[in-house]
């Protein structure tokens, strides 16, 4: 047999594993996504890493299928068991029994408690022991304080027993939201910019008030999104955009820019996203429209991927932030609305990116990152002791005065510490 022939049976054999291999590792590796996706976009440009990426993703999905239609929703932490909290729709056919509602824990307050209401399940077919219960998150550091940060798990989609959405809510009385430019991200040109010093990193002197930290948003070269810090414009705002902003009097706002643009002046910082999933209570009518392409960066819409999201509650005292296995935009969007939030913009998406950590200090108290799941890879370091290439913020205790604890009326919901 000739040596080309011999080459192309060999190459036929050993690709699928190569692949595999290949594949494996980028859902192993933090690092190595990154390090991929950006040597392939130099090397054969962007859009046909679009397309690569689009086809792999597409690729795994069929095979979750054809693997996974039988598989039970799986739940990643304890729930107790106590009284039943109804489903919205008790007269539809389910497989779901009522779930619990967590019990009240015994605590010694020093702030204003806090717990959201628990929702339960996002779907009538299925739902893990647990969905939409929310369980405090145990501030390692403060362990006499009330918790200001909850979490729950959902399975927002009704097609995928596997698809998950892990959320995360947040007190926003109790908590400040600070951003961290990256060492490479967001680039700019912008001429005001280029001294700016970027230490890509949470100062030291935060350490012993973090409380945890999440994703930024997209790259700048997928939708160059604007981006606005230190009374710096990184990237000029885009009109259609979702806008994550910050203001000088203390409250927050996810809103289209045109809607908070008047009011500009007044912010300290925003991070724009694409168009709002959901603006005060509405869908975005986007989502539903076939090959939806803005919620990917430049990947299909309807693309079943990891993704990332913030969100508010009504009232504007609730920060929502979501990292879902999965899902498509609808999915996370559907899935944001449901844990409580009101207007919603997705962040970023593929593997490496959407991250939450909580931060406790280890058996050397020295301060780690701690994952809200497995099968969500970094480094220890995290935002940390080693500068990050990508944008995004952290969570920080905000202390109050007397006063202002004094006028926070303590929470009627029931409360469950979680480890």
């Amino acid at each position: 047999m000739k040596l080309w022939k011999k080459s192309i049976i060999f190459g036929g054999l050993i690709a699928p594993f190569a692949i595999g291999g290949l594949w494996t590792a980028l859902h192993t590796f933090p690092w190595m996504g990154p390090l991929v996706a950006n040597t392939l976009r130099a090397t054969i440009g962007k859009e046909n890493v679009t397309r690569l990426e689009d086809f792999a993703y597409a690729i795994e999905d069929r095979l979750n299928q054809q693997f996974k239609s039988d598989q039970a929703p799986r739940t990643y932490w304890e729930v107790p068991e106590v009284k039943s909290v109804p489903l919205q729709d008790q007269s539809a056919t389910s497989k779901v029994e009522a779930l619990p509602l967590a019990p009240q824990e015994l605590l010694k307050p020093k702030m204003a408690d806090f717990a959201p209401e628990n929702v339960g399940p996002a779907q009538k077919k299925w739902a893990a022991k647990g969905d939409g219960i929310w369980l405090a998150i145990r501030d390692i550091q403060h362990q006499n304080d009330s918790p200001r940060l909850f979490k729950t798990l959902l399975h927002p989609d009704k097609k995928r027993s596997w698809a998950e959405l892990f959320v995360v809510a947040v007190d926003l009385r109790q908590v400040e939201v600070k951003p961290v430019m990256g060492y490479q991200e967001p680039r700019t040109e912008k001429k005001a910019a280029e001294g700016y010093v970027r230490p890509a990193k949470i100062p030291e002197a935060d350490w012993p008030e973090l409380l945890g930290a999440f994703n930024g948003g997209f790259m700048a070269e997928h939708g160059h999104y604007g981006v606005y810090f230190d009374g710096i414009s990184f990237i000029d705002p885009r009109p259609e955009a979702c806008t994550f902003a910050f203001y000088r009097d203390g409250h927050f706002a996810v809103a289209p820019w045109e809607t908070l643009e008047p009011d500009f002046a007044k912010m300290l910082w925003y991070r724009q996203a694409p168009g709002c999933m959901y603006n005060a209570g509405k869908m975005h009518p986007g989502i539903n429209r076939h090959h939806a392409r803005k919620w990917g960066a430049t990947l299909d819409g309807n693309t079943v991927i990891r993704r990332s999201a913030v969100g508010l509650s009504a009232d504007g005292e609730i920060l929502y932030v979501g990292i879902s296995n999965h899902t498509t935009a609808k999915t996370i969007a559907e899935g944001m609305h449901h844990a409580g939030a009101d207007s919603i913009a997705q962040m970023d998406v593929n593997w490496s990116y959407p991250k939450f950590v909580t931060y406790e200090p280890d058996n050397e108290a020295i301060l780690k990152p701690v994952a809200l799941a497995k099968g969500f890879e970094f480094s220890d370091k995290l935002y940390l002791r080693e500068r990050s290439m990508r944008d995004f913020f952290y969570l920080k205790r905000k202390a109050m005065t007397d006063a202002e604890n004094s006028s926070v009326t303590s929470a009627e919901h029931q409360t469950t510490i979680t480890d």
